[in-house]
């Protein structure tokens, strides 16, 4: 999880995240890391369009952001 959250922040490069909010709600979140901090992170988050702070204890899972298929006629 922390080398993934590295690389976004090192690359810029865009990531999803599966999240528990505080309100105890599930979120799927594309993220780009822009701080890294020992218990938190900055990240530009594309759902609230907006930089937000996460709790690296509430991420339940990272990965690399899912490539949509181009569909060929």
């Amino acid at each position: 999880m922390n080398g993934l959250l590295e690389k976004s922040f090192q690359e810029n490069l865009t990531v999803e995240m599966i999240y528990l909010a505080a309100n105890n709600q599930i979120t799927h979140r594309r993220i780009i890391v822009k701080e890294m901090h020992d218990r938190y992170f900055k990240a530009y988050c594309f759902l609230r369009k907006a930089d937000r702070l996460f709790k690296k204890e509430n991420i339940l899972s990272v990965m690399p952001e899912r490539r949509k298929l181009l569909k060929s006629s």
